[in-house]
């Protein structure tokens, strides 16, 4: 289970615990389920963005490759960095908050024959972003507002990306003519105006599509459910938090099928003159 994670109240920033924003990062609602989070997911080993999509828009848009380094925020399992390391011979550094996570991506990373290229830390990026140099790809794989909304989060990045480097966001939003409304989905609208108000501009946007979603959908909803229902067995004090994690679970999936744009963004600087 999860070690050294302090459950704390939202310190004078409004900031909350680092439980609670891992919560949110995978779809829940109630920081209690972090600590079985590596039981619930030990069937799946991507997470967040596809690998392949992200490597392909990464050869598109870096300059050298062979000096390219990565930083994965909220890197879960290690899918992005292991699959880059492998496909692009590049550095890569990721950070997330859960030990099993971590230890799993070293593991694959050295099965993989990568462990050289890679390296994983157990931290709260919100707070360790701060002490990190700069770096040419910046990926955040859909871990939501962890930074706050886009504005922001640019913000937050832009000290940390190098000359010409790019921030790979996956994420969805609605068109600006859905009737829809998700407190942490945007309008396509309110998203170009924050990232141009951070100073930045969507380099490539690469959609991905209904089948593949469906497939990723499908074999995590199987996999969770499967492992929430053992937990209710070996632990029925905790039933209502699995259930709980479930209901929610199945709620953003059936949310993602209306009209919602999921896509990987690729964010940059604007070329000069422009």
């Amino acid at each position: 289970m999860v070690k050294d994670l302090k459950r704390s109240e939202a310190d004078g920033s409004g900031r909350v615990s680092l439980e609670e924003s891992i919560a949110r990062a995978m779809d829940g609602s109630d920081g209690r389920i972090v600590p079985f989070l590596p039981y619930i997911f030990q069937d799946v080993w991507e997470l967040g963005a596809v690998p392949g999509t992200v490597i392909d828009i990464v050869r598109r848009h870096a300059r050298d490759l062979s000096r390219l380094r990565v930083l994965d925020l909220g890197c879960g399992k290690g899918a992005v960095s292991v699959r880059l390391a492998e496909a692009l011979r590049c550095r890569c550094f990721g950070l997330d908050g859960i030990q099993e996570f971590i230890q799993f991506a070293a593991d694959k990373a050295a099965a993989a024959g990568v462990g050289d290229l890679c390296s994983f830390e157990v931290a709260d990026i919100r707070t360790r972003i701060e002490a990190l140099g700069r770096f040419d790809v910046i990926v955040l794989g859909a871990i939501g507002p962890v930074f706050g909304d886009y504005l922001v989060t640019l913000e937050t990045l832009t000290p940390h990306l190098a000359e010409g480097g790019l921030v790979v966001v996956d994420d969805g939003y609605l068109p600006d003519d859905s009737s829809r409304a998700h407190p942490r989905v945007l309008k396509r609208g309110d998203l170009l105006r924050q990232i141009a108000a951070a100073g930045m501009r969507i380099v490539e946007e690469v959609c991905v599509a209904d089948e593949e979603l469906e497939r990723l959908d499908q074999a995590l909803s199987l996999a969770l459910e499967r492992r929430c229902a053992e937990l209710m067995t070996k632990c029925p004090e905790q039933k209502a938090l699995f259930e709980d994690y479930v209901r929610l679970q199945a709620e953003e999936s059936e949310f993602l099928k209306g009209d919602v744009v999921c896509a990987i963004l690729a964010i940059g600087r604007p070329a000069a003159g422009r």
